[in-house]
């Protein structure tokens, strides 16, 4: 389908408003008008109030709190446009949610990634375009193009501009270690590791120790998400038990469930950073939170895909 000629339209849903707005003041654009409402039956209304026959629409919708709602938003939206002789859609899903459960790694246990993935995929959708998913065979589970940005330009970028001295970044645990191999390079320091077992399916993990040196040294602990804050927290203490001065926390994705603000405010932090992925809390709530914006990245992405140049020039 070539789209080289449609015109460019934005939506958005109810999950990340702000975010969408932000996208469109890069891109030039007006944000489209749509109604998205819940009855109180809690049936979900979409209309979509302007003409986009013909036209390459992007809808911006993060899987944030609340999850199950903002993907029926989405699939809505999607099934909206698509009946309203959209010439594509392209679902930008900046968090996608359910990324953990990406295997049967228990007996008689869904794989909700592909599920959400085939939902999308079913209500119309052409093309994905996210962020940092936690897993990155999730990207095989579309039979439709998907684009997988990095926020870690952006925070390699941050970081580089702080000139922080005898710094090491530390992966959270050893599922991340090549992405935070990678953000090491970028900003030329070392790497180390720590070592952790998951307890259950209620979120907990045990720190177990720590593959690298950190003694004496800055600290800077990444990760993809902050969801109850159990792993990164627990890293923490590792990294200051191994004699770290100052700790900073890096991550795409500030869910902030249950215990998260708690349990990040008795970590006693140097500084955390996140990204607008997700709506970020009340500053605040936590003093030392720094939210870097993916809206121009985003915006990159959604300019190059309409105009059918490549992606990855953004990374380069």
């Amino acid at each position: 389908m070539n789209t080289l000629t449609s015109e460019l339209s934005i939506f958005t849903g109810n999950a990340n408003r702000q975010l969408a707005i932000e996208i469109c003041d890069h891109l030039g654009i007006s944000l489209g008008e749509a109604d998205v409402f819940q009855f109180s039956n809690e049936n979900i209304f979409v209309k979509i109030n302007e003409n986009v026959r013909g036209n390459d629409v992007f809808v911006i919708q993060s899987f944030s709190s609340p999850v199950n709602r903002s993907i029926m938003e989405l699939l809505i939206m999607i099934d909206a446009l698509k009946r309203a002789s959209a010439a594509c859609v392209t679902a930008v899903i900046p968090y996608y949610a359910y990324g953990r459960t990406d295997k049967k790694d228990q007996p008689r246990v869904p794989i909700t990634a592909r599920l959400v993935a085939d939902c999308i995929t079913v209500a119309g959708a052409h093309r994905v375009v996210t962020l940092d998913m936690h897993a990155g065979q999730i990207q095989g589970f579309f039979n439709i193009p998907v684009d997988e940005l990095t926020a870690q330009t952006i925070q390699a970028e941050y970081f580089a501009q702080k000139q922080i001295e005898d710094l090491t970044i530390v992966s959270a645990d050893e599922g991340f270690a090549k992405k935070a191999r990678k953000l090491a390079d970028r900003l030329n320091v070392s790497l180390a590791i720590v070592e952790k077992r998951r307890l259950g399916n209620e979120g907990i993990t045990e720190a177990m120790g720590i593959i690298g040196n950190v003694a004496g040294r800055n600290a800077l602990i990444v990760d993809d998400e902050i969801d109850t804050a159990g792993s990164i927290t627990q890293a923490v203490r590792v990294v200051r038990e191994q004699g770290a001065r100052d700790i900073y926390c890096s991550a795409t994705h500030g869910i902030f469930s249950g215990p998260a603000i708690e349990r990040l405010r008795a970590a006693s932090l140097k500084e955390l950073v996140i990204t607008n992925s997700i709506p970020p809390p009340d500053i605040n709530r936590l003093p030392n939170l720094t939210v870097l914006s993916v809206a121009g990245l985003l915006a990159g992405a959604i300019t190059r895909i309409h105009d059918g140049r490549s992606v990855s020039e953004l990374f380069h």
